[in-house]
């Protein structure tokens, strides 16, 4: 598979692992955007947010709960963090794999229009 992601995640290709466990694997943004800068992806090969289904419920909580557990061991839990997801090249995708931007560390800017 060419996927970078998916390389990573069956060892592949080296990474600064902050989580892991049966569903995602985690690690720190090699352009780190923030103090903290960890990218959450599944095990399982989807191209994105539009490939999910019903049937990856399980999963998202998964992700959910990694992500959360993520900003307590980073120290980020209380003060704040975003969780981001792109979906598509419109939205600025460049890796065609599932995956979310966990940000934080620091006073974020906001966000939005």
């Amino acid at each position: 598979m060419d996927c970078l992601f998916c390389k990573i995640v069956a060892g592949g290709i080296p990474a600064r692992i902050a989580y892991q466990d049966s569903d995602v694997v985690a690690f720190h943004d090699i352009a780190p955007q923030a103090p903290v800068h960890i990218l959450i992806v599944p095990r399982e090969h989807l191209s994105g947010l539009s490939a999910l289904t019903t049937e990856h419920s399980a999963l998202l909580g998964a992700i959910h709960e990694a992500a959360n557990t993520i900003a307590r061991q980073e120290g980020i839990a209380d003060s704040g963090y975003r969780l981001v997801v792109n979906n598509g090249p419109h939205a600025g995708q460049t890796i065609f794999h599932l995956h979310y931007h966990l940000l934080g560390g620091a006073q974020l800017g906001r966000f939005g229009a």
